[in-house]
């Protein structure tokens, strides 16, 4: 077994014999050393955004002191949901290893597939409708203006 799989399994057992949320623990590696550890929280902090690949992006981003995890791979006992993925390419994590896939991951109850569902049927298009573009772009140029950016 790949010895950092073998720790995100541990800290997903970590996190369900607390009662934090599902069997989904994270590692990320940089050069050969962890610098993010996360379990999924969703129950324990009461917030859905709480998943184990976001908790091990926010321990490693702070390690680092850095939002961008260049150069480093990330291992997940369960294939990345939209969101966890979308959060893994905004931190330029390089490579992604996962346990079980997304059937898997629905076999214990887990609602993944309505989400890519979701995407490949329109959904988004149904529920995201532009509002006050004008507004909005004249908050963007000023964000423009400035000359110190440290967010994308």
């Amino acid at each position: 077994m790949n010895k950092y799989m073998h720790m995100a399994i541990l800290e997903a057992r970590k996190g369900i014999r607390k009662g934090h949320g599902g069997p989904f623990g994270a590692v990320i590696v940089k050069d050969g050393e962890v610098i993010g550890k996360g379990h999924n929280e969703v129950v324990k902090n009461n917030d859905p955004t709480c998943h184990g690949e976001m908790m091990a992006i926010h321990k490693a981003c702070k390690k680092l002191g850095t939002f961008d995890l260049s150069g480093c791979e990330l291992y997940t006992t369960g294939e990345p949901c939209p969101m966890c993925m979308a959060a893994i390419l905004w931190a330029n994590i390089s490579k992604v290893y996962y346990g079980c896939n997304i059937v898997d991951t629905e076999d214990i109850g887990f609602r993944d597939k309505v989400f890519y569902e979701f995407q490949e049927n329109g959904g988004r298009e149904k529920m995201v409708v532009e509002l006050d573009r004008k507004a909005c772009l004249k908050l963007y140029q000023e964000y423009k203006n400035i000359a110190d950016k440290t967010a994308y």
